[in-house]
């Protein structure tokens, strides 16, 4: 049987707040959909600090308090108390032996489907799925209206926001000080998969996981961007390019031009950097091409 665990990390925040008011929604997704995938083993994790926990519901499993921030860089002291991606998923690679690991943002619920076809993906080959969600109407507020959330189609998204990988994928993660809630969080994650991944599905066009808002790009906080972005091209990129092949990244199936356009506007990707790799791809076909002619002659 595949067993799937699958981690969030809950903050208490104001009453009326956005996330306030979305979290309860995640949360109570999340269960729905692990009691509809009847025949799947499916374990519901958390993970926060120690003020956080009045909010978690208890069909979670707690995992270890998270205990670094953002905020131990002296320059953020006073900013959000985000955590690091990192601790977030080694707490959950240490909870549970599940061979297969989810990490989605909290803000994300799901489909009631969604586990089952993710299991499906699995049980294909794919030792890692990347997922973007849908949009919809910000008019939701309740529980109570998850069925026409469910019923409303909304609007795709370019973003990455719903990781699933196979546990052994992830000790060959290259991740830093990256903090979650700040834009490269999906760039690092994306990446590392691609590289690490044997085979990677990408998701872009089915109905698996939903946001409740329209907005595609919200504002960020100037200086964790900047930190995050550092982290990624001086830490994270370096070491990650060597294994980079762009028949690897999504969108490769698709002809030159689109899969150029969907790179360029797409804030995931770097434009020079997919036209390098696209070289780099085409001067190794036409390598193997003249390899087999050269061959061929001297065969004769």
């Amino acid at each position: 049987m595949i067993r799937i665990a699958h981690i969030v990390n809950p903050v208490k925040t104001p009453d009326g707040s956005e996330l306030a008011v979305v979290q309860p929604i995640t949360f109570e997704s999340m269960r729905r959909a692990r009691a509809f995938a009847t025949d799947r083993q499916i374990e519901l994790f958390s993970t926060s600090y120690a003020e956080d926990h009045a909010i978690i519901p208890d069909f979670f499993k707690k995992t270890a308090d998270l205990e670094r921030s953002i905020r131990g860089i002296p320059s953020f002291a006073a900013k959000k108390k985000l955590p690091f991606i990192s601790d977030i998923l080694y707490r959950l690679h240490a909870s549970t032996d599940a061979e297969w690991l989810i990490y989605t943002n909290a803000d994300i619920a799901l489909m009631p489907h969604f586990y089952d076809a993710v299991a499906e993906y699995i049980a294909a080959g794919h030792d890692a799925i990347v997922i973007n969600r849908r949009r919809i109407s910000r008019r939701y507020h309740a529980i109570s209206e998850l069925p026409q959330m469910y019923a409303e189609i909304g609007g795709s998204h370019p973003g990455y926001d719903c990781f699933v990988f196979h546990r052994d994928l992830l000790p060959r993660f290259i991740l830093g000080d990256i903090c979650i809630g700040v834009p490269f969080i999906e760039v690092s994650l994306l990446h590392n998969i691609i590289t690490r991944a044997a085979r990677l599905k990408h998701v872009d066009d089915m109905h698996l996981t939903f946001h409740i808002g329209m907005e595609v790009m919200p504002p960020v906080d100037k200086d964790l961007y900047q930190h995050n972005r550092k982290i990624y091209e001086e830490q994270i990129r370096p070491a990650l390019k060597p294994d980079f092949d762009s028949r690897k990244f999504p969108y490769s199936d698709l002809p030159l031009p689109v899969r150029m356009l969907k790179y360029a506007l797409n804030p995931c990707y770097s434009t020079a950097l997919m036209l390098e790799l696209e070289g780099k791809t085409l001067g190794s076909k036409i390598k193997i091409l003249l390899d087999e002619i050269r061959w061929r002659i001297l065969s004769r």
